[in-house]
């Protein structure tokens, strides 16, 4: 059983997507072993307890130096032996010491077709600012595996999402997060929990069943 570690910083609509996925048995063989938010107001904190699943907030606020933050967070992770790390809207830097600690065992979703719109400073709304701003007819969503850049890990799963003429960016956020994020994270874990990804001269490759 895949022990799975949900880190979220707002509402929690993917983390929502992850649990359904479970509970209607399209994820089979992991467990949301616990929920973690930097912000104690996160309606997805609700969402987990709602669902039996503990939720705790760990935030820097509450520490007195980034590396105090950066150790709980690991030792958290640690003492519960989880088994893979979920970014589901993550707003908090990973510490390095995480990233050497679970060696691609923490995933992402992002939302554009990485490389494009991602690196430092995309994230949310502004991801599709830009992508309209930039006129792109075809946007998405990517699961990747973290390492020690911004959204450079290898690429698990992406899927496109057509830019409509109109769209604004609340709608097109709306749109990414119906047609791609919400399918792409429980399909990844899934993959990953049969043990058909692995990574290879940093590609992502997912092997056939």
């Amino acid at each position: 059983m895949l022990k799975l570690a949900v880190l979220v910083s707002g509402g929690g609509t993917n983390l929502q997507a992850v649990i359904d996925a479970i509970e209607t048995g399209k994820i089979t063989g992991a467990r949301i072993e616990i929920v973690i938010s930097n912000n104690k107001n996160a309606y997805a904190l609700e969402r987990a307890r709602q669902h039996g699943i503990e939720a705790r907030c760990i935030s820097p606020r509450d520490y007195s130096s980034r590396e105090q933050f950066n150790q709980e967070l690991l030792n958290c992770l640690t003492e519960r032996r989880v088994d893979l790390v979920v970014l589901a809207g993550c707003l908090v830097v990973i510490p390095e010491q995480m990233v050497d600690a679970f060696p691609n065992r923490i995933i992402n979703i992002h939302p554009s077709l990485i490389p494009s719109f991602c690196g430092t400073g995309f994230y949310g709304l502004k991801v599709h600012e830009e992508a309209l701003k930039r006129g792109v007819k075809v946007t998405g969503a990517t699961v990747h595996f973290v390492d020690k850049g911004t959204d450079t890990g290898p690429i698990i799963l992406q899927k496109a999402v057509e830019v409509k003429e109109g769209d604004t960016a609340k709608a097109l956020q709306l749109r990414v997060m119906e047609e791609a994020e919400w399918k792409l994270l429980p399909q990844a874990i899934q993959l990953i929990a049969q043990g058909r990804v692995e990574v290879a001269d940093g590609r992502a490759i997912i092997r056939e069943e």
